[in-house]
């Protein structure tokens, strides 16, 4: 891609990066024109061309841009420094919500992206999926306190069960539309109230 792209004003950059989030996350990789994209940023197609030399160095710029916004805001939010796992998850779902804020189709993209099975584009994809969910797994786990959790607990398997759990749940807010952000976090509250009790050794010894 053109350098030149980071010398534009933030604000130009986000309208951008929300316009390819737009186009991409409501069609197929092969069915989103850089012509729409181009008209969502408000510039010219020739413009984008500009900045991005093709289709698909815009769609992994973006795909990447996902897990780049996505650590930034769960380090600003204190999410990965956490020895309660809970805190953490906590921490990290009021981030995601400030992310939703700024990149409203963002979720929906990653998800789409996440799916696409376009030749062009399906391996660069999964293979940086891979290695950001172990990054990611390993920030969480680094510094969690062993003793909280039920003796023998397998805490990979858990956090597993618990990110594509928390996931789900982001994710059928996302497809209703106009997410509503305390209804999130109260839909969030049941499931994180109910792995505290299974997982926790004090709330199974409290039970």
């Amino acid at each position: 891609m053109n350098e030149k792209f980071f010398s534009l004003p933030e604000e130009k950059q986000q309208a951008i990066i929300n316009a390819g989030y737009r186009v991409f996350s409501r069609n197929s990789y092969k069915n989103s024109p850089m012509s729409e994209i181009a008209e969502a940023a408000g510039i010219s197609k020739s413009l984008l061309f500009h900045y991005f030399r093709n289709k698909k160095e815009l769609y992994l710029f973006l795909w990447d841009k996902c897990a780049e916004i996505t650590i930034d805001y769960m380090t600003r939010y204190g999410c990965y420094g956490q020895t309660e796992l809970f805190e953490g998850m906590e921490r990290g779902m009021r981030a995601k919500m400030e992310i939703i804020r700024r990149y409203p189709d963002m979720g929906t993209f990653t998800i789409k992206a996440f799916y696409e099975k376009d030749e062009e584009i399906c391996a660069a994809v999964q293979e940086s999926y891979h290695q950001y969910f172990s990054l990611k797994a390993d920030k969480t786990r680094l510094n969690l306190a062993p003793e909280q959790f039920i003796p023998g607990l397998d805490v990979a398997m858990m956090y597993r069960e618990m990110y594509w759990a928390s996931e789900g749940c982001l994710l059928e807010h996302i497809q209703r539309g106009n997410i509503d952000i305390k209804a999130v976090e109260s839909d969030f509250a049941g499931p994180v109230a109910f792995w505290k009790k299974v997982y926790l050794v004090r709330q199974k010894e409290d039970v």
